[in-house]
């Protein structure tokens, strides 16, 4: 069976004067290549209805575990949000900011769940492991 997954997600970034807004665009199209981006004066806006992209380069770098810790820290009944360093972020590098914002600011996601549930979604996107690889939802 498939599930079918209805999701809003807003990213964000601030976009400082000794940066190329094209420059930063690219650098949220490195990790959702999926988003209608619009920049804005002083900052970018995108807006996707997956995180597939997302979750491929989660499961490339092998930070499956990471990603459920700070999506589920970050959730409440109707989603939940984490953020990037941007650094990281131009080169296609998923790294979650902790802590105070870098100087050129972090990229903010922010995930709305519709269905089916925010748990199952965050399942979808970094499954749980078992010694570091990937196990169904329903195996643990």
């Amino acid at each position: 069976m498939t599930t079918i997954y209805s999701v809003d997600v807003r990213i964000e970034t601030p976009v400082n004067d000794t940066e190329v807004t094209d420059r930063v665009i690219d650098a949220v199209r490195a990790l959702f290549p999926d988003t209608e981006v619009h920049s804005q004066p002083g900052r970018v806006v995108a807006e996707t209805h997956s995180l597939e992209g997302f979750s491929d380069r989660l499961h490339e770098q092998e930070i499956l575990d990471t990603a459920r810790r700070e999506f589920l820290s970050n959730a409440d009944e109707d989603g939940f949000s984490f953020a990037l360093k941007k650094q990281a972020a131009y080169e296609g590098v998923v790294n979650f900011a902790v802590g105070d914002p870098d100087e050129l600011g972090d990229v903010s996601v922010d995930v709305t769940v519709r269905e089916p549930s925010v748990e199952a979604y965050v399942d979808h996107v970094a499954p749980p492991t078992r010694d570091g690889t990937p196990v169904d939802a329903d195996d643990h």
